[in-house]
């Protein structure tokens, strides 16, 4: 026997891989990450089926046969108490479309519908764990993602004096930015940035005496 390879199965998806026998649908299993792709004729690119089927680390999965399906529901209804829904069961999966009849008839009986739904998952449950032990795959739990909290992922307002602190020093790393910049100036230029620094220290003076201003007209 060979050694058992861990894979962190997605159940449900794996469960509706093994349900779905449609022949124009193809499912397969990723051997490193445990998901589940499904690739439908004409409807997905014919080259990327051929690489998932060249691909060792997908493995086709073996969908359970509408013979065998149709099996399930025969069992099912001997289980099934109320002679007249037994009845409605019996005539529903008689010919074509049976399954889809037989799901219309459990649509009006809640908990027994609900039944079903155990009694078939049960059933594929079986038929998966014995496809994964023919394949030597032993299924491990799946990491869980743990999610964030708002609390974690709003940002914390800095308090005030943490923002005093910010800013002052934004400013000496700026000035010290300005003292680089005028020492690699050429000698020409720094007229001209002597200048323009005169001109936004004017300005500056100029918007404080008109905020005090309009300030003294207010009171």
């Amino acid at each position: 026997m060979s050694e058992l390879r861990e894979v962190p199965i997605a159940w449900e998806a794996l469960e509706d891989a093994f349900e779905n026998n449609a022949p124009e649908v193809h499912s397969y299993l990723h051997l490193e990450t445990g998901e589940v792709i499904r690739i439908v004729d004409g409807a997905a690119d014919p080259k990327m089926h051929e690489r998932v089927m060249r691909d060792s680390l997908y493995l086709g999965v073996d969908a359970v046969s509408s013979r065998e399906q149709y099996r399930w529901m025969e069992r099912f209804i001997e289980s099934v108490d109320d002679p007249e829904l037994r009845d409605k069961l019996d005539i529903a999966i008689d010919g074509k479309g049976a399954f889809r009849r037989f799901k219309d008839v459990l649509m009006s009986y809640p908990v027994e519908r609900e039944r079903w739904f155990t009694f078939r998952s049960e059933r594929l449950r079986g038929c998966m764990e014995a496809w994964l032990e023919a394949h030597s795959i032993s299924p491990v739990e799946r990491p869980v993602w743990r999610v964030p909290s708002k609390d974690e992922v709003t940002p914390k307002k800095p308090a005030p004096d943490d923002r005093r602190a910010a800013r002052a020093q934004r400013y000496d790393a700026q000035r010290a930015q300005l003292h680089q910049l005028a020492d690699a100036l050429p000698g020409r230029e720094l007229e001209l940035a002597v200048s323009f620094m005169s001109f936004l220290r004017q300005r500056g003076r100029l918007r404080g005496m008109r905020k005090n201003h309009v300030r003294g007209e207010e009171e």
